[in-house]
């Protein structure tokens, strides 16, 4: 069964948690009937209240795929957060093509987007949306005078969600508007500077870690917060340190990812049915992976729908000539490819290598041809046994935000990098589990190209290539720079804008040099 339970009782508090973007506070949208006070009387209701602040990395909003978004004025599927982080951490890298002619959306494997751009600007409003539910749970559960055995636990869980989006906000925007439970309801916020965000971070890490309410690494169930999805975004802080404050903290990762690694996480080895083990992360039944997925954000293609998340990358990644029954779907969307550099990352006999090539061509002559570019076959609506999820039109498949293949894959680049951990065996262990040869020796280039290997379609290629100096240049793709070979391009677009609706709202934020 899927963890979190998404109540229908969370429609009664939902109203608490849309605030315009400018606003991390929250305010109620109907004061006469959907007050706190009103809504929140009970544990029952803080459950669903908080299944709803999960709620918000899974869906476009509470009332089903085809039901309003929680953000007025946006697109449901195009604004659901996961969708979003796809569209800034892959499809701006050697990884991703879309050949859609949504909007704005081929700018992102362009790198020439502007500040008025529709899909930033939704991205970049889901995150705040969700720092905004987090916050405004935190504050409601810590004045109400219910006593109940979980309340602790849940504001501590809370916290780590927040941080989730905090992570994703000093990554993607770098100076953001700031705001925590103690801030005044209905004032703007202040921004605050990236190394300012990531001190405030790391602290708030830590506490987490250290607080007895949080649950254990694995001590929660699948899909919940706990301190081993703390530890894994502490570590995550560190191994981007000199990218979001200019000062390497290899060291203070290692020691985090030591820790992790001494918390009953593994490689899952063993396939019980059709699929490679490694497959297996990707399928419908993945939330039986257990002993490698750290954190997971939940699909059900009866209960939890949206045309975001795992169901985009798996329809978007089907057209052509491919059947989509075999990727456990009713048909497919003909948008997601690969280029053929990211493609020659793979040697014969890896078992990460999934890819349709049968009748696509490898070379992008047209973007917004489907043919054109390999097409992706990693996430699939199909069970380990080889049957299909519950629905063909939405998947069951849950997207893996965190796994233990990547704290092995982060002890490697602080080895390199000169910390004290042993980082060719953990290199190794995920090398042998792909079916590929040993490493001798832990070398940066051979790190980035297996992160890449591992962790494709996992929303990390962005922020891997930026820290290795490989983003806006020293390295080309086709169509970067929207120029079929590929170029160089601007350095500031290592970071994208503040939006222009936000900046006009909240006069007080400065914009991202470049813009």
């Amino acid at each position: 069964m899927k963890t979190i339970k998404y109540f229908f009782s969370i429609l009664a508090v939902s109203a608490l948690l849309a605030s315009c973007i400018g606003d991390l506070n929250v305010t109620p949208i109907d004061p006469n009937i959907n007050t706190a006070d009103k809504a929140l009387v009970d544990e029952a209701s803080f459950t669903a209240y908080l299944a709803g602040v999960y709620t918000g990395f899974a869906t476009s909003g509470y009332y089903g795929a085809n039901g309003s978004a929680s953000i007025s004025g946006l697109d449901g599927g195009a604004s659901q957060y996961i969708r979003g982080l796809y569209h800034h951490s892959e499809l701006t890298t050697d990884e991703s093509v879309c050949g859609w002619n949504d909007q704005t959306i081929k700018n992102f494997h362009w790198m020439n987007w502007t500040t008025d751009d529709t899909f930033i600007y939704a991205f970049y409003s889901r995150i705040f949306m969700q720092v905004s539910a987090a916050n405004e749970f935190i504050r409601e559960l810590q004045a109400s005078d219910l006593a109940f055995a979980n309340r602790e636990e849940y504001i501590a869980e809370a916290r780590v969600l927040r941080a989730i989006a905090y992570y994703h906000a000093i990554d993607n925007f770098g100076n953001v508007p700031f705001a925590d439970e103690t801030s005044v309801v209905g004032s703007f916020p202040s921004q605050i500077k990236r190394a300012d965000l990531f001190e405030w971070m790391e602290a708030e890490l830590k506490d987490l870690i250290n607080n007895s309410a949080l649950a254990a690494p694995r001590g929660n169930g699948f899909a919940r917060a706990d301190k081993g999805v703390a530890k894994f975004l502490l570590a995550k802080l560190y191994l981007n340190a000199e990218v979001y404050t200019g000062t390497p903290r290899w060291d203070d990762c290692a020691d985090v990812l030591k820790d992790l690694m001494d918390d009953g996480y593994s490689l899952h080895t063993t396939s019980v049915g059709d699929f490679s083990p490694y497959q297996e992360l990707f399928l419908a039944d993945n939330n039986r992976c257990t002993d490698e997925i750290i954190f997971a954000i939940e699909q059900d293609g009866v209960n939890t729908t949206s045309y975001g998340a795992t169901n985009y990358l798996i329809f978007a990644s089907t057209g052509g000539e491919m059947d989509p029954e075999e990727m456990g779907i009713s048909s497919g969307w003909g948008g997601l490819r690969t280029t053929p550099e990211f493609y020659h990352l793979f040697t014969s006999g890896d078992a990460r290598n999934l890819f349709y090539t049968k009748t696509q061509q490898e070379s992008i002559d047209d973007i917004g041809e489907f043919s054109n570019g390999y097409a992706f076959m990693k996430f699939r609506n199909r069970t380990s046994d080889g049957g299909y999820g519950k629905e063909m039109g939405f998947v069951d498949t849950d997207f893996p935000m965190m796994r233990y293949a990547d704290v092995l894959l982060m002890a490697a680049e602080c080895a390199a990098r000169g910390a004290k951990i042993d980082g060719l065996t953990a290199f190794n262990q995920v090398r042998a589990r792909a079916g590929v040869p040993a490493s001798n020796g832990l070398s940066l280039n051979e790190i980035i190209n297996e992160r890449g290997r591992e962790l494709y379609q996992e929303c990390w290629r962005r922020s891997d290539l930026i820290r290795f100096g490989l983003f806006t240049s020293g390295y080309n793709w086709q169509w970067k720079g929207n120029v079929k070979e590929g170029r160089d391009v601007e350095s500031y677009r290592a970071l994208f804008p503040i939006p222009d609706s936000d900046r006009l709202a909240n006069t007080g934020l400065e914009q991202n040099p470049g813009y």
